[in-house]
């Protein structure tokens, strides 16, 4: 097998783990029928798994530095394997919350390791390229995953979902284990130092756009599926297509966010893909009577958020480039940690006040993200004329 085939078989695995995240947004509402929960405690299965994949994967990827990069990625699939059957097999709401913990477990594990893997099997020259395949597959979880996640939760069991994970998860650890070949661990690289990159006020202030940018989509999106069938009253066949639209809106805006990054600078992506990202979420509740309008937008919605992703990573990676995967692993758990949040406030919101409330309050937390980011370029554009002050001669 070439390596070509060989990374796109990591992005398959990539695909899995992020259906097995993302596919609970597409089925909430089946989620809250069969176990008898409301909608709320199902939005939560997304708050869990984000919040163990977010603070579990640095430690299990800091334990398992010195493990060969093959065995790894097989043990940490394995893992995520089993949760998945956990999850189908098992009765009852709080066992399957127990396999979700596990699923983000391994799931945290093996997207790490795939991406390493990735870089160091790819041809010289085209380690980003591979990176960026593995990446696609965990963006093409939201193009086919969750949309076929729920036709199977519409036409059969939901749980199917996972036993169909499990398959794909177990030919993939076969396949890996032919083909994959053995490659030493890394060297450890403290928490600490992880950590020290977060006294710099500026990585910060960027690390907190990321933080309530995601965390306003999080909100709206966890509850999306209950939101169009109730508010919009749209039928299982149009909320599928719906949902396939979404994803696709997603990848495409992705790409164009890295094109516009590339050629009109970060802060213009940024501040015009968050803007449309706030004008979307507000103008859903005022398309819900006309099904070409709502989609419209719901496309409109997920083009621009996701614009911003890699428009983010890049803005990271360039202000501390000798330090550049721990800036993207710790833009990795922000994002996770903005997902939980997300999913959490947005289940205060759809109890206490109304569902239709999740794309203003999402909103409010995309400006949030939006005010951060411009004080942020007003205090680095201020130190600047003060260096430049401080350099002039004295007459």
């Amino acid at each position: 097998m070439s390596n070509t085939w060989k990374i796109y078989v990591l992005a398959l695995v990539s695909f899995l783990v992020g259906t097995s995240e993302y596919v609970i947004a597409g089925i909430l509402d089946r989620i809250a029928d069969t176990m008898n929960i409301s909608l709320v405690a199902a939005g939560q299965l997304i708050s869990i798994f984000s919040l163990v994949y977010a603070l579990g994967t640095p430690l299990l990827v800091a334990l398992t530095s010195r493990i060969d990069r093959r065995k790894l990625l097989i043990y940490s699939l394995g893992l995520f394997v089993l949760a998945n059957l956990f999850a189908y097999a098992l009765p009852g709401f709080g066992l399957f919350v127990v396999a979700r913990v596990f699923m983000a477990l391994g799931a945290g594990v093996v997207v790490v390791t795939a991406l390493t893997v990735a870089a160091k099997i790819a041809s010289e020259g085209k380690q980003a390229s591979a990176i960026a395949t593995v990446v696609t597959g965990f963006t093409g979880s939201l193009i086919i995953g969750v949309p076929l996640g729920r036709l199977v939760a519409a036409s059969w069991d939901w749980k199917l979902i996972f036993v169909g994970i499990s398959v794909l998860g177990i030919l993939a650890m076969i396949v890996i284990a032919l083909t994959i070949p053995s490659s030493e661990g890394e060297a450890l690289i403290p928490l600490k130092k992880q950590l020290a990159l977060l006294k710099q006020p500026r990585i910060l202030f960027a690390l907190f756009v990321t933080f309530f940018w995601l965390g306003g989509y999080s909100i709206a999106y966890t509850y999306i599926s209950p939101y169009l069938l109730s508010v919009a009253n749209m039928n299982e066949t149009l909320l599928s297509s719906a949902l396939l639209a979404f994803g696709i809106a997603s990848l495409i805006g992705s790409k164009i966010g890295g094109y516009s990054t590339d050629r009109w600078g970060v802060k213009r992506t940024l501040l015009l893909g968050m803007s449309i990202h706030i004008v979307s979420l507000i103008s859903l509740n005022f398309s819900s009577q006309s099904t070409v309008a709502l989609l419209i937008i719901l496309v409109l919605w997920s083009f621009a958020a996701w614009s911003s992703g890699p428009t983010q990573q890049y803005k990271l990676v360039t202000m501390a480039p000798e330090s550049s995967g721990i800036m993207l692993s710790l833009n990795s758990s922000v994002m996770q940690l903005a997902m939980a949040a997300g999913a959490g406030i947005g289940g205060i919101a759809v109890s206490q006040i109304s569902i239709q409330s999740i794309t203003w309050i999402g909103a409010v937390g995309v400006v949030v993200a939006i005010v951060i980011m411009m004080i942020s370029y007003h205090a680095a554009s201020s130190n600047t004329r003060e260096r430049v002050r401080l350099k002039l001669p004295k007459h």
